[in-house]
């Protein structure tokens, strides 16, 4: 279900603009660009492309309107006045554009508040990935006074010692990177642990 209102959340600004287009050029090129950035959200959305989805789905949301309005207006410069019956379905686009630029607002602050109260652990595939000969038996979300994390305990099917395990996936030392580019501020740390009988990697919010 989630994954069909995406889709149509994705291709609904080009669905308006087939609506409102009146040449063909600008139509084209317009709309050619519109199902471009639709394709791009929906493989963010189905992690085909990595980055942060609620970034990118308020930026799509206040770029695609932009879009539209130069397209209308390079439309404008080459023909007449419009036909009368164009102007309510330009009022109906407006208004349907702003609707979904006011809910991706709410839904985009409403992620922000979340984020401030530090109750969620980074997902899975902030984890680093493990090579092969090595393996991840477990994982798990812990929380404390700092916030939570995501864990997971590795081993060699190769026979490699814990400090070896360690060189392998290339966490000698904590590494950060940032998490998201507007709403998600803070930067996603991963790193490993070495408990003495295995070892334990993890992935922890850094502000």
């Amino acid at each position: 279900m989630l994954t069909v209102l995406g889709i149509l959340f994705a291709v609904a600004p080009a669905v308006v603009w087939m609506t409102i287009a009146r040449t063909r050029p600008v139509g084209f090129a317009t709309g050619g660009t519109l199902l471009a950035g639709a394709g791009l959200l929906i493989s963010v959305q189905q992690g085909w492309i990595h980055a942060p989805g609620p970034d990118a789905h308020l930026l799509f949301t206040v770029l695609t309107p932009l879009l539209i309005a130069c397209g209308a207006g390079l439309e404008g410069r080459h023909e007449n006045s419009p036909p009368s019956e164009w102007v309510p379905r330009r009022n109906k686009a407006i208004g349907f554009l702003g609707m979904q630029f006011a809910l991706t607002l709410v839904v985009g602050l409403l992620y922000a508040l979340m984020l401030s109260e530090g109750s969620d652990a980074p997902p899975s595939e902030a984890l680093p990935s493990v090579p092969q000969g090595i393996s991840m038996v477990d994982e798990g979300i812990g929380c404390g006074s700092g916030g939570c994390w995501r864990t997971a305990t590795v081993v060699s099917t190769d026979g490699l010692s814990r400090p070896e395990i360690i060189r392998e996936l290339g966490l000698q030392q904590e590494s950060c990177r940032s998490s998201g580019w507007l709403l998600d501020w803070r930067d996603v740390c991963v790193g490993a642990r070495d408990n003495g009988k295995n070892i334990t990697i993890y992935a922890s919010w850094g502000y």
